[in-house]
């Protein structure tokens, strides 16, 4: 499937939705990617990189993770 198809699709689930905390999602997710790819040109300093390691490594210690299981059920209430 090429982008064009793929963008039809995905406009095409997206209108399907019916969910408020979907749409938000999205909403969010959008304005973080693209906030993201204007901050992509500069690559990330080692400080920075180990300290979002660390980060990462802590919230798998402290439990702030969720299965593959968890995000496909709260997925699927979504719609």
């Amino acid at each position: 499937m090429d982008i064009q198809a793929r963008k039809i699709s995905f406009v095409q689930e997206f209108l399907k939705l019916n969910s408020e905390e979907a749409i938000v999602s999205l909403e969010e997710l959008l304005k973080q990617l693209k906030s993201r790819s204007k901050k992509e040109a500069k690559p990330m300093s080692m400080k920075e990189f180990n300290e979002r390691i660390d980060r990462a490594l802590d919230d798998a210690e402290n439990g702030r993770v969720l299965t593959m299981d968890e995000l496909q059920k709260e997925m699927a209430s979504w719609s």
